[in-house]
């Protein structure tokens, strides 16, 4: 069973009149989880209430055994945190940056220095660690926000929005990198992003967030899996006829682009399909099985608070 290193039960957060979390329970493993939501869904009040910045109305938070509200340098020196805005001491160098956020974190001096070469090594700015950071560009000040959350080799790093503003290249970069933080060096991370995609190609979990409740949470490969046999099928004569003939014999047809997704009727297998195409005069020219998509889960997820 996955280590379970931040837990949060019947969590309540308000900002006045105003709740911003409800009653929310959920936790991150080990590894690596993606944290969804609209805006105002209650993320960053989540990250911020982790942080110990916010204490919680209601509810229990747990993280690393300590409760956040109570023992705030403990649960802080266990965690990196990217934020999505720029945060840097105007003047200073990537490595004088770097150097100071592990020293704010609890490292000597002497030790900070060391890490900022190595962190900055690993994220691509060996070469550039002695410029000031106001000169860099938009994806080198993005690793030099990593390598700041880095320094000092905290147990779960907090990536807020980590892609923004990057070019496609970029992107791949950064992504690379996350990827690298969790099997290289054993972080673990909460990547939270409104790009799905990126969620899926770096994030085994995820955790949906609408309203300031968590909707649905996981392994992405689980809650991938249809509850319903479902496939998707090309056909290569008359659509209509194949369709009529699915929705005739108990089955479900819903146009997926240029294919249909096919739910056969409980206890049926794939030979069904086969069947309904010879019924209805039509040939298979493709047939796999389906899967949800990130998206699906995502908007089945989100619309629960509608």
């Amino acid at each position: 069973m996955t280590e379970t290193l931040v837990e949060f039960e019947a969590l309540t957060v308000r900002y006045g009149s105003r709740v911003a979390l409800d009653a929310a329970s959920g936790r991150f493993s080990r590894g690596a989880t993606g944290l969804l939501g609209p805006n105002g869904a209650g993320k960053t009040t989540l990250l911020k209430s982790l942080l110990g910045f916010l204490t919680p109305s209601s509810g229990r938070l747990q993280a690393f055994g300590f409760t956040p509200s109570v023992s705030p340098l403990e649960v802080r020196r266990r965690i990196g945190y990217m934020p999505e805005v720029d945060a840097y001491l105007p003047d200073l160098t990537a490595v004088q940056t770097v150097a100071f956020a592990g020293e704010l974190s609890g490292l000597p001096q002497s030790e900070s220095m060391r890490r900022a070469h190595e962190v900055l090594q690993f994220v691509g700015l060996g070469e550039e660690r002695y410029r000031k950071v106001e000169t860099y560009s938009t994806g080198m000040k993005q690793k030099a926000k990593l390598a700041t959350a880095l320094v000092h080799d905290p147990e779960i790093v907090l990536l807020d929005e980590p892609t923004n503003g990057l070019d496609p290249a970029g992107r791949e970069e950064m992504l690379h990198l996350i990827g690298d933080i969790v099997t290289l060096r054993g972080l673990s991370v909460v990547l939270c992003s409104h790009l799905l995609r990126d969620v899926e190609k770096v994030c085994a979990n995820i955790l949906v967030i609408s309203g300031g409740a968590i909707r649905t949470q996981g392994r992405v490969e689980d809650l991938k899996k249809l509850d319903r046999d479902s496939y998707v099928v090309r056909v290569k004569t008359d659509d209509e006829a194949f369709v009529a003939a699915v929705r005739q014999r108990g089955g479900e047809a819903h146009r997926d682009l240029d294919s249909w997704r096919i739910a056969l009727p409980q206890g049926a297998t794939v030979t069904w399909i086969f069947e309904t195409a010879t019924e209805s005069g039509t040939q298979i020219r493709h047939l796999r099985k389906a899967e949800d998509t990130l998206e699906d889960i995502f908007l089945r997820a989100t619309s629960q608070a509608a």
